[in-house]
């Protein structure tokens, strides 16, 4: 028993405070004991609910590394939580629930898929960005082409079939223009969850 209980202090980083009251613990510290505490019988899945809720930053990221380390152990973690961003960092696979009901289940990369659709790509070309919108219209791969006028850069929405959108600063040099940023458009959980869901509250 005591062996086990080392083991667990030490994976929860917690072993200089074994002889600690629980009250005079903070709450991240409190978090990763209640963890230690249902590691004690070797389980091989583990439910946790707002595991990071109310946890300052370096604990948010302390209880993050945690789970990872658990993964890595081969556990089956099943998280609640509203903190997405979070999400898809520690998980493979993602439910969204709205009302009850099981709208969306399966791998982050699909959910992502599902929202985006093709691919964005986000170009910018300083005080030439209505010129280059104009070339970049021409050119047989793009499906379309908007101002964003709060990052002075243009989204540029690739046809189904097209994933690679290299060829857009290299045709864009190729014409005289000076590249300020390119990028993938990125598409983040929140995103997901706002797109997926339709704001219903039980």
């Amino acid at each position: 028993r005591r062996k086990k209980v080392d083991q667990v202090l030490d994976l929860v980083d917690l072993q200089y405070k074994r002889d600690a009251l629980v009250t005079s613990l903070s709450r991240g510290m409190t978090q990763r004991l209640g963890l230690a505490r249902v590691l004690l019988h070797e389980p091989q899945v583990l439910l946790l609910d707002e595991p990071a809720s109310g946890l300052d930053p370096r604990a948010r990221i302390e209880m993050r590394e945690l789970i990872k380390e658990l993964r890595k152990m081969n556990k089956t973690i099943m998280v609640s939580s509203h903190i997405l961003p979070e999400l898809a960092d520690i998980c493979n696979k993602i439910g969204i629930i709205e009302r009850g009901k099981l709208i969306f289940n399966g791998t982050v990369e699909a959910a992502i898929k599902q929202v985006r659709g093709n691919f964005v790509f986000t170009v910018s070309v300083g005080d030439r960005n209505e010129e280059a919108a104009a070339k970049i219209r021409e050119f047989p791969e793009v499906e379309s082409v908007k101002a964003d006028p709060k990052a002075d850069a243009l989204d540029v929405r690739l046809k189904d079939g097209c994933e690679d959108g290299t060829f857009l600063p290299d045709r864009l040099v190729h014409a005289g223009f000076r590249l300020r940023a390119f990028k993938e458009k990125e598409v983040n959980l929140e995103n997901v969850f706002m797109e997926i869901t339709k704001g219903i509250t039980s």
